[in-house]
């Protein structure tokens, strides 16, 4: 009986990277019950969600699902919420979080925890197109409009970018890195799989504290170079940087992306931004994600944590 008793929170996008981290700290606290919404209900990664404990609901992360999301939503006291990343030029990340939004509200749900990021478009005055920032920005000033209450996290950089789509290359017997970012130019990382489930946690646990926030989670502040050196370092590897910050540089290591313009113009403008303005706004509380979680890892503990060597990774 006093299972049922536990404040129950949905996840939205379980199986994601964020998803996960956001299950595991709240089913390892002792404290909630999950639900979580995927549509991937039996694969590996579900099932051994479905042993822990979690209640899985298959609903496609997608427009025209509000009824089912309402459904979904029922009986829980907060919803971490994330939009998927939408490939360009499709654009309905807006209009989706919106949906999900509205759902949670309509279902009596109390809190939202939501993934969001800066406002590119607002803050560049239009001169950076980065989608998958203003969209998430927007649909954050949309929830901040609604009778609930609502906290947002702001992932930095992933780690696991480099492992997943900014893979090595190997050239005779030195590993390239083609790095989105200039050499020396440090910016913040962080590994959404350990990270993100700690500070949303932590948020849940004190919603009245956290109510209206905006706070970023940082694993490290570091530079390609440094990225560079710190894995040849620790794995004993030649490597070396190589740059995939203009254009030229981008389609010469990503050919295949040229077919994609759009695609091509967000990843470039989500640099560009990051380097000419900062990836978070300076009046961001840099320093709070360590605080509330000192085993945040840094890039050098998550290359030895994941015993990165620099091949292709899939999550």
């Amino acid at each position: 009986m006093m299972h049922n008793k536990k404040p129950l929170i949905t996840i939205v996008g379980v199986l994601g990277k964020q998803g996960l981290s956001a299950a595991h700290s709240l089913l390892g606290s002792g404290r909630y019950r999950v639900r979580g919404i995927t549509r991937r209900t039996d694969s590996p990664e579900a099932l051994n969600l479905i042993k822990q404990g979690v209640e899985l609901v298959s609903i496609p992360l997608d427009l025209g699902y509000k009824k089912d999301f309402v459904a979904a939503f029922q009986g829980s006291e907060g919803v971490f919420m994330m939009t998927p990343n939408i490939m360009p030029p499709q654009n309905h990340e807006m209009a989706l979080g919106q949906q999900l939004a509205d759902a949670a509200v309509e279902a009596g749900v109390q809190h939202i925890v939501f993934s969001s990021l800066e406002n590119v478009e607002q803050i560049t005055a239009g001169e950076k197109f980065a989608p998958h920032f203003t969209d998430k920005a927007k649909i954050e000033q949309y929830i901040r409009t609604l009778p609930i209450t609502s906290s947002f996290i702001y992932m930095a950089f992933f780690y696991t970018n480099l492992m997943e789509f900014y893979t090595p290359v190997m050239q005779g017997d030195t590993l390239v890195f083609p790095i989105y970012l200039p050499k020396d130019f440090r910016a913040p990382f962080v590994d959404p799989l350990t990270a993100t489930g700690p500070a949303v946690l932590e948020i849940f646990s004190n919603p009245s504290q956290y109510a209206g926030q905006s706070l970023p989670i940082i694993g490290d502040i570091i530079s390609p170079q440094e990225m560079v050196d710190t894995f040849v370092r620790i794995t004993g590897k030649k490597a070396v940087y190589s740059s995939a910050f203009t254009r030229e540089d981008f389609l010469s290591h990503f050919p295949t992306l040229s077919s994609n313009e759009t695609l091509v113009r967000e990843i470039l403008g989500m640099a560009e931004y990051a380097v000419e303005y900062g990836y978070f706004s300076q009046d961001r509380d840099w320093l709070w994600s360590r605080q509330v979680n000192p085993n945040s890892l840094n890039w050098e503990q998550f290359l030895r944590k994941m015993n990165w060597q620099g091949q292709k990774y899939l999550f």
